[in-house]
């Protein structure tokens, strides 16, 4: 299958897969680029190729799959590849400035939200760590080969906390019906919970954010259901409520 992307992000193509091909090569299960030479440009976009697997008529890999995968992936040694620094957020506060869908009182908030989680942030002490990080790693990211479940959508590796990485799927029992018994195999799988560490409300908070993007972008495009998800997204959040939301 080929993944199409804007050429301004062909060093993330270049990345992603040779990132993937040394993981493979240790023999972590993560999806497959084909072995051809790539990147390639095609005008204004880049290519990268990659192994089809067939998900039909399977239920998605569980969130205990992932704490596997992701216990493996934190215990590797450093890639020969250069991983940017984790840097939460980093473009959302340019995102929500340009948005022309967003009220003022919403973007107002939203950067200044944005400007609290993250001095929170910059404050935490992290049990874990800092090591290679996948990035966006949540149950909807992993697909199956076989028998075997793997770790797929490598745009976003960085090097950083681990707790990153178990931040979306505990995130998840918040606002996408994550049940506990699912919270409770993922983080046994992983070998650490840090549900009581007191850290997580920040990056729990961070990932809300995170997830407006795509939507704020939708929006930009006139996609009315994504002008209603993201209306009653911020609402919960300037409410600072816990309410469940519609998964994208």
């Amino acid at each position: 299958m080929a993944k199409v992307a804007p050429r301004a992000t062909r060093a993330r193509a270049e990345r992603a897969v040779h990132l993937t091909r040394w993981l493979r090569a240790h023999d972590f299960p993560c999806t497959e680029p084909a072995d051809v030479t790539q990147p390639i440009e095609a005008g204004e976009f880049v290519v990268t190729f990659w192994k089809h697997y067939d998900q039909a008529h399977r239920p998605a890999p569980s969130a205990g799959h992932l704490g596997h995968l992701l216990r493996h992936l934190h215990s590797l040694p450093a890639p020969p590849v250069d991983l940017p620094a984790a840097s939460p957020l980093q473009q959302f506060a340019d995102l929500v400035a340009s948005s022309t869908v967003l009220p003022d009182s919403d973007r107002a908030w939203l950067i200044d939200e944005r400007r609290r989680l993250l001095a929170d942030y910059a404050a935490l002490d992290f049990p874990l760590g800092s090591g290679m990080l996948h990035g966006d790693a949540y149950p909807g990211n992993t697909l199956w080969d076989g028998g075997t479940a793997l770790l797929g959508d490598w745009d976003e590796p960085a090097y950083g906390p681990r707790e990153l990485d178990l931040a979306p799927t505990l995130q998840g029992g918040i606002r996408f019906g994550r049940s506990t018994a699912e919270l409770d195999a993922f983080t046994a799988a992983y070998g650490y919970d840090p549900r009581d560490w007191p850290g997580l409300p920040t990056l729990t908070g961070l990932r809300d954010l995170h997830t407006l993007g795509s939507f704020i972008r939708r929006a930009q495009h006139g996609d009315t259901d994504a002008v209603n998800e993201l209306d009653t997204r911020i609402a919960s959040l300037r409410r600072r409520d816990n309410s469940s939301w519609r998964a994208a």
